[in-house]
């Protein structure tokens, strides 16, 4: 019985560890690429906006800042290699920098989105009006949210940084289709397993929820020039001044040709 049980665990360690990865990542590209050829209407964050407006706002703005910080934190930790800072900075000295500016931002994280957790399951206008897949990738996120803080302790009890070293040569030797990737991370405290296989499976649960969003990220809204638009037949001339009651305006001034901008008619 023993004998099965430490062969049924190795193999499900190299199943998770060393063939989930790929699984996950050919369904996030491949169903993400689908859904936007095939379903792009769907393409959206299915915002509430209108429903509960402050908590929402609030919510939102703390959770997109931690999560967005998270994210590169985890991308540029993971998948830099040794070589690349071991001058500057020690693996043990990395951790500290990690496990500081990554529980900051992951608390940041957590309290947003325990906020908007909350609006979705506690408002029963909002609760009405949304999907289960809208509920269930907040409830996953705030899953492994909470599995990454109590990795915390974990990864100050390993201040020598070899956890650090582990996870990050496994997330190398995936993303470069290494062979045995599942074996460099044996040995490491279960919290870091679960932390792991959750944010796998959001990745593969990706192109099927509101998380296909992250692609178009509004960002050139930050560098766009100034929309000007007017209603028809008011193109040439500059507006006059307003005046108060009683008195008349003077008319409004023609607009040199060679400065008419191009702008958006509305109807």
């Amino acid at each position: 019985m023993s004998a099965f049980w430490n062969g049924f665990t190795d193999y499900l360690h190299t199943f998770l560890f060393g063939i989930y990865p790929y699984i996950c990542m050919g369904v996030f590209v491949i169903g993400s690429l689908i859904r936007f050829d095939r379903d792009q209407y769907t393409w959206r964050s299915g915002s509430s906006q209108l429903l509960r407006r402050r908590q929402l706002v609030i919510g939102s703005n703390l959770f997109h800042f931690g999560i967005i910080f998270l994210f590169f934190g985890h991308f540029v930790g993971l998948l830099t290699p040794h070589w690349a800072y071991d001058w500057l900075i020690s693996p043990g000295q990395k951790q500290i920098v990690a496990v500081t500016a990554g529980g900051i931002a992951g608390v940041i994280c957590f309290i947003g989105l325990s906020m908007l957790l909350h609006r979705r399951l506690f408002d029963g206008r909002i609760r009405r009006t949304s999907t289960y897949a809208d509920t269930g990738i907040l409830v996953l996120l705030w899953v492994q949210l909470s599995l990454g803080i109590i990795t915390l302790p974990f990864s100050i009890g390993h201040s020598d940084g070899a956890a650090m070293l582990q996870l990050s040569a496994w997330s190398q030797a995936i993303v470069t289709f290494q062979g045995g990737a599942a074996d460099l991370i044996r040995g490491l405290d279960f919290p870091y397993y679960a932390h792991l296989v959750l944010g796998m499976t959001l990745f593969l649960v990706t192109p099927f929820t509101r998380l296909v969003h992250i692609f178009s990220a509004p960002v050139w809204y930050l560098f766009r020039a100034w929309q000007i638009v007017r209603v028809r037949g008011g193109a040439t001339t500059r507006p006059g001044p307003v005046m108060p009651p009683g008195m008349v305006a003077p008319p409004a001034r023609p607009l040199p040709a060679d400065t008419r901008p191009n702008v958006a008619v509305v109807e």
